[in-house]
């Protein structure tokens, strides 16, 4: 399989996929693979992206990569005048007033013109790809020199991960019942790493603060999580600014 085919096939397959899926369903078709996710996630996380660009100088375009039934943009409508989702398929559901692009399965690219948007975000998509870096270059480039790219996946290093890894030698978010959607599974080190490679400055990792508890289906009070974020939070986000220069 090469990365095409993943790039399109996985991209928006944000962590909600079937428990019973076949992996054998991964060769299946593109927009049948992508309508057996939901394409949402933990609100947790969109609250943790309007937090982050709250705090930074945003405004203008947002393109939101993985965009699936566009939940991310009623959470940073009041800092864009504008919103283009990017996915393998239009959701039910989504926004009737926010632009829709299609991901281009013949040339694996985002179908946006270089230094078009003033912010990019990938909400739980970049552990779906075989490629990371090839990903991480992409949204990249959609943005504009100044503007702001922000990724969250899941957090690898929390206390329900690392015990996970210990006990069945996978991350929490990794197991059978993720696979094929989940299938890269990036540290913290490598998100620094990635960014940097693709010369982003003014990096900065954030964690949600929200965790769940061992064994159980509830989460960490929020004071708790807050005073210990990379050991209790259950996603991870990378945010860098474009090089002006």
């Amino acid at each position: 399989m090469n990365l095409v085919e993943v790039f399109a096939g996985v991209l928006l397959n944000r962590g909600q996929f079937s428990a019973t899926m076949n992996p054998l369903d991964i060769r299946s078709g593109v927009e049948t693979r992508a309508r057996q996710s939901e394409g949402t996630s933990d609100s947790a996380i969109y609250k943790m992206v309007a937090e982050v660009l709250d705090k930074r100088p945003v405004g203008g375009l947002l393109a939101d990569v993985g965009c699936g039934v566009g939940n991310l943009w009623p959470f940073v409508r009041h800092r864009f005048a504008g919103y283009v989702g990017v996915d393998v398929i239009r959701y039910d559901g989504f926004p009737s007033d926010a632009r829709f692009s299609k991901v281009d399965f013949d040339s694996g690219k985002v179908s946006l013109a270089d230094d078009s948007v003033d912010a990019v975000a990938a909400v739980e998509v970049i552990e779906h790809l075989e490629n990371p870096r090839a990903f991480m270059r992409e949204i990249v480039r959609l943005v504009k020199p100044g503007g702001w790219v922000v990724v969250t996946t899941p957090n690898q290093l929390s206390v329900l991960s690392l015990l996970t890894i210990i006990f069945k030698q996978r991350f929490s978010a990794f197991q059978d019942v993720h696979y094929p959607a989940h299938i890269v599974a990036l540290l913290e080190v490598d998100l620094l790493r990635i960014a940097r490679e693709c010369g982003l400055v003014q990096i900065k990792i954030v964690y949600s603060n929200q965790g769940r508890l061992i064994l159980t289906p509830w989460h960490y009070p929020r004071w708790l999580a807050r005073a210990f974020p990379r050991a209790l939070s259950d996603n991870v986000l990378l945010v860098g600014q474009k090089r002006t220069e």
